[in-house]
């Protein structure tokens, strides 16, 4: 292959990911995400710029890039601009001392700011790029009083990186910098392991970050996140209601799929990045974006009566149909994590003996005692059926979104593999909840809110309960709540046939 004689390539696209909980943003992304700034920002000498997490520098960059431009009727002399950006505007707060190296060597080309290759001459190595050695701080419960990562993980050896992000625990920001900055922007750090479920469980904590810089109080603040906090989760609950009911919240774009915003890069239940203003105060321009379409609609974060964040715009007047009949909602029929108390490890019996009743679990079924059961016990001799806790988060579309459910008979069980619904008279009823299930219409409210692999009882808080005695249909169902042909062809195009 030729490649062209003055082929440049930009190498913060060529840098590979640390992991998908600690992401480089994209050059194009960057400049997405500051295209929401005011354009005469770009033109004041003295707004200053914070990068509270930078990996690349990337942020940073773009920032000078634009203001080089910006400022130059002010300050004509391209060197005299360049060393007045990089020592009073721009500033930033590594994560790692790997990524404080990039960043400096992206903004000043040079790794040491103070060197002979530094475009801009400081009087250390760091410039306005530093790097904070911050340390957990560990409570009562063994617990990090600002992360709440355990200290039995985190309590490290010096030499070996701890994660105590310098912008969540330093208790007085303030003097690092000394000054208050107008604009905040990144993408922090997105979780971190708890130690549980055999290594792979994990905490979120980019909210901490979000968190952190309101208290700065800048003007503006544009971070890039997971999207999984629209229906809160672990930890997420009161950030969630926090964000939603902020009206300051100017813009949110959200990306389904991770690897429209971060190729090659999965994060389950996708990702988005938002503008906080803080003289702004009304609805949000929702833009989702899937495969470089945009679908773009100014609402307001929470729908009425609910509590968690609808993401697509396509579909909030199908929700508005559903909801104005008022009827009891499905997850009322849905049984929590470990329906019987038995945990997902557990297998059964291979063969049945007297008094024994069957139990679903992974990958099959087995045969327990009864009198080992001491949980569900009013379920156990009634018609239910049974569907996977955990399936795909949704990202590509169309999809299924939930797994196929099946009929529990009277003396059939579960472990927390499964959910439990019901219970229902007889089997019939079962058997026509099962066809209400496998619609697209059914699946396609339950999306609404599932944005991570997980399938709680809290994702089916959309779905209206229906007449269980007949047996259920898409037609019928469409028909009912008064769907158009575009509100049809929605759901069509984001669920598949089961």
């Amino acid at each position: 292959m030729e490649l062209k004689k003055n082929y440049n390539p930009d190498i913060l696209t060529c840098i590979s990911n640390l992991s998908s909980d600690e992401v480089f943003t994209p050059p194009e992304i960057a400049k997405l995400m500051l295209d929401n700034l005011p354009k005469e920002i770009w033109e004041d000498e003295n707004i200053k710029f914070l990068d509270p997490v930078s990996k690349t520098g990337v942020f940073l960059r773009e920032i000078t890039s634009r203001l080089i431009d910006g400022l130059e009727r002010k300050i004509p002399n391209l060197e005299k601009r360049i060393n007045h950006i990089l020592k009073n505007q721009v500033y930033g707060l590594s994560i790692t001392e790997l990524t404080s190296l990039i960043s400096r060597r992206t903004l000043y080309c040079s790794k040491y700011a103070n060197s002979e290759f530094s475009i801009s001459k400081f009087n250390d190595v760091e410039g306005n790029i530093k790097l904070i050695n911050s340390s957990h701080k560990w409570n009562s419960k063994n617990v990090c009083e600002f992360c709440n990562v355990g200290k039995e993980l985190y309590n490290r050896n010096k030499k070996l990186e701890n994660y105590a992000y310098s912008f969540i625990h330093e208790q007085n920001l303030g003097s690092i910098f000394d000054m208050r900055f107008d604009v905040i922007i990144g993408n922090p750090p997105y979780q971190m392991s708890d130690g549980g479920g055999g290594g792979g469980s994990a905490i979120p904590i980019y909210h901490k970050f979000i968190e952190t810089a309101k208290k700065l109080s800048p003007k503006f603040l544009i971070m890039i996140i997971p999207s999984r906090w629209y229906s809160g989760g672990k930890g997420l609950d009161k950030f969630r209601e926090e964000m939603l009911n902020d009206k300051r919240i100017s813009k949110i774009f959200d990306f389904p799929n991770s690897s429209d915003c971060f190729p090659g890069v999965e994060i389950k239940g996708g990702v988005c990045y938002f503008l906080w203003e803080k003289d702004y105060s009304g609805e949000c321009q929702i833009t989702n974006i899937n495969n470089n379409k945009k679908d773009l609609l100014k609402r307001p974060l929470l729908e009425k009566n609910l509590n968690f964040f609808i993401r697509y715009n396509k579909s909030i007047s199908i929700i508005r149909k559903v909801l104005n009949f008022n009827e009891n909602k499905f997850d009322k029929l849905v049984s929590p994590r470990r329906p019987y108390g038995i945990s997902a490890d557990f297998r059964g019996k291979k063969t049945q003996s007297k008094n024994d009743l069957r139990i679903y679990q992974n990958k099959g079924f087995g045969f327990i005692e009864q009198k080992k059961v001491n949980q569900g016990n009013k379920n156990i001799f009634k018609h239910k059926i049974f569907i996977s806790k955990a399936y795909g988060a949704g990202e590509s579309f169309p999809h299924q979104i939930i797994n196929v459910p099946f009929y529990g008979k009277p003396g059939d069980i579960c472990t927390e593999t499964y959910l439990e619904i019901g219970p229902f008279k007889n089997k019939q009823e079962c058997e026509n909840t099962i066809s209400y299930i496998k619609t697209k219409f059914f699946r396609f409210l339950v999306l609404m809110i599932k944005n991570t692999q997980n399938t709680s009882r809290s994702v089916y808080r959309l779905v209206p309960v229906q007449n269980f005695e007949n047996k259920l249909d898409d037609k019928n169902l469409y028909k009912k709540y008064n769907l158009t042909e575009n509100e049809i062809k929605f759901i069509n195009d984001m669920i598949r046939p089961m």
